[in-house]
């Protein structure tokens, strides 16, 4: 049972801000979802380690969310709180070639601050939708770099409510995994080294990637991204584009006919449709290849 009187008097306490029954469709980029009980911006570590402490302490279920870009939002939604990691906690601190973020910063943004700074390194990952922390958390990654590259360390609450740190070494980061993957415990920074570059020149290498993106993906309707993880020895989207799936729907969810890899909403798509859809393609292509599709984005429900 949530207490929404006393959780608002925590979050004013923390000055946090705390929307009850917020619906969840506008914060994930696939564009649906039912509502949580209650959304709360986090704006500090120390917040997000209270207030993990508190619904520790009186059993409540609790999701992290930030960009949503990565993320299903059951059509019920989440009976629990989400403590959403975004503009309220997504500052920067530079100090030569290292950026300190906040988990809540957008890897876009980190990306071009690091141009601003004349910094190389993160070319490639710009247009990855999404924020630091949630990179970090499963090691993104596109035309051949990934998070691993360019991060030194990272803070995190553990699983006593405690703001700890890691350094790359120990972080067990691998193809869209970390060792944060599947934890309880929560990123609420992130450190970035990278090297001097021309300004000018990274600007026009992430042009580059992101005419890249453009071209190739779908960009112009909602999805998570990528749909399904690489599958060792082949690629999803030419599994699913051998199998003569491309175009092919569930409702309002359809397989993009730009790139087999992702599943978009059309516009009135649900996460039942889209369900639906990711099972009936992970079982013919099984059927037809002999390769097992494992969704990428994290099920919130």
């Amino acid at each position: 049972m949530i207490d929404i009187n006393e959780l608002s008097e925590l979050c004013d306490k923390l000055g946090c801000r705390i929307t009850p029954e917020c619906s969840l469709r506008e914060y994930i980029t696939f564009r649906f979802g039912g509502p949580c009980r209650a959304l709360i911006s986090v704006n500090s570590a120390r917040s997000a380690a209270e207030l993990i402490k508190y619904m520790r302490s009186k059993n409540i279920r609790y999701g992290i969310l930030g960009r949503g870009s990565n993320v299903l939002v059951s059509d019920d939604g989440f009976d629990g709180v989400i403590l959403l990691f975004g503009s309220d906690f997504s500052r920067m601190e530079v100090n030569g070639c290292t950026i300190k973020c906040d988990a809540g910063v957008l890897l876009a943004s980190a990306c071009v601050r690091a141009q601003q700074l004349g910094l190389t390194g993160m070319e490639n990952l710009f247009g990855i939708p999404g924020t630091v922390g949630g990179a970090l958390y499963m090691n993104a990654g596109a035309y051949g770099s990934e998070m691993k590259d360019v991060v030194v360390s990272a803070e995190y609450i553990n699983e006593n409510c405690e703001i700890c740190s890691i350094d790359k070494d120990k972080m067990e980061l691998s193809y869209r995994k970390s060792i944060f993957s599947g934890t309880k415990n929560v990123i609420t920074s992130v450190t970035l080294s990278l090297t001097e570059g021309n300004s000018e020149q990274i600007k026009a290498a992430m042009s580059e990637c992101m005419a890249k993106r453009s071209s190739k993906q779908p960009l112009d309707f909602p999805s998570a991204g990528s749909t399904f993880k690489r599958p060792e020895g082949s690629y999803a989207s030419l599994l699913i584009e051998q199998c003569g799936l491309k175009g092919f729907t569930c409702g309002g969810a359809m397989v993009s006919e730009k790139h087999s890899g992702f599943i978009i909403n059309k516009g009135c798509a649900t996460c039942a449709d889209v369900l639906e859809l990711c099972d009936k393609v992970r079982n013919i292509v099984q059927e037809k290849t002999g390769y097992q599709l494992e969704l990428e984005p994290v099920i919130l429900k």
